[in-house]
């Protein structure tokens, strides 16, 4: 088969779209608009949500206005502002400042009215430990947020600290097979910290292919299957936007059984402050 997981996305004024995107379900673009600009759009039958990455904008979303969301100046500068935006709404997006938008979408034909989710909303934490340990933002999850309505969106943020790893041990989500799987798409849109530095993404799946990503700014990596995990390079922190979607929101995922020791390791791990 011919694969093709990953590719850089454009990111020019206006809304950038993904060149090539082997999933099903999950699709991303990228809105940046400056200061004063004006974009307007529809959802169509997809259901979407706006993560604010850096900058200030006014959404109007099916008629429910949203005044001055964000503040954050960059990805690597607090938790984010997010706007949920129903299938079948009209979207105007005013920028308040110079801003960035992430619009990940998947379809859905939930009916329900768009809403805000404030920083406050947004679960903080810590996966993994030691040199694989990374901190993330639950925005969108089952779990942290179960009484925001959502059909398939399942969405959040990692932050790859310098010479780490992140999904590691490595996992898939590729069957349904609850409570240990859950079949998901997912993609990851990165950002680096210092912004020349990098990264790399590996993805490989149980018939043998294997692809290993440079991550740069605006990279994507898609995975409609297979195991995946990413490190930072030292001297560099990799952020990622990371967003799933499937049949349902109940999240399960599988480890790399030849690796998944590793993971048993993080209770001592954190015992001795690692």
């Amino acid at each position: 088969m011919d694969y093709r997981y990953h590719c850089n996305l454009p990111a020019g004024t206006g809304l950038n779209t993904l060149p090539v995107n082997p999933c099903r379900l999950l699709d991303f673009t990228l809105l940046r608009l400056a200061a004063g600009q004006t974009w307007t759009g529809t959802s169509g039958d997809r259901e979407m949500l706006a993560v604010v990455l850096g900058g200030t904008a006014s959404f109007t979303v099916a008629g429910h206005h949203f005044a001055q969301v964000g503040g954050r100046a960059d990805v690597f500068s607090g938790k984010p502002h997010s706007v949920f935006v129903p299938a079948g709404a009209d979207i105007v997006v005013v920028a308040d400042s110079a801003v960035e938008i992430a619009l990940p979408s998947a379809p859905s034909d939930l009916a329900v009215d768009p809403y805000v989710i404030e920083p406050a909303r947004v679960a903080r934490g810590r996966w993994g430990a030691a040199n694989f340990g990374r901190t993330y933002h639950q925005i969108l999850t089952e779990i942290a947020q179960p009484d925001l309505p959502a059909g398939r969106l399942i969405v959040g943020e990692t932050y790859t600290p310098s010479g780490n790893w992140s999904t590691y041990p490595p996992h898939r989500h590729t069957v349904d097979d609850l409570p240990s799987e859950a079949a998901h798409e997912e993609m990851y849109y990165f950002r680096v910290n210092p912004s020349d530095g990098f990264g790399i993404s590996r993805v490989y799946t149980d018939d043998g292919y294997e692809e290993n990503f440079t991550v740069r700014e605006h990279g994507m990596q898609m995975m409609p299957e297979g195991y995946h995990t990413v490190v930072s390079a030292p001297g560099y922190t990799t952020y990622y936007l990371w967003f799933l979607a499937g049949t349902h929101r109940t999240q399960g995922a599988r480890e790399d059984t030849g690796l998944a020791w590793v993971g048993e390791t993080v209770p001592t791990l954190r015992s001795v402050g690692l």
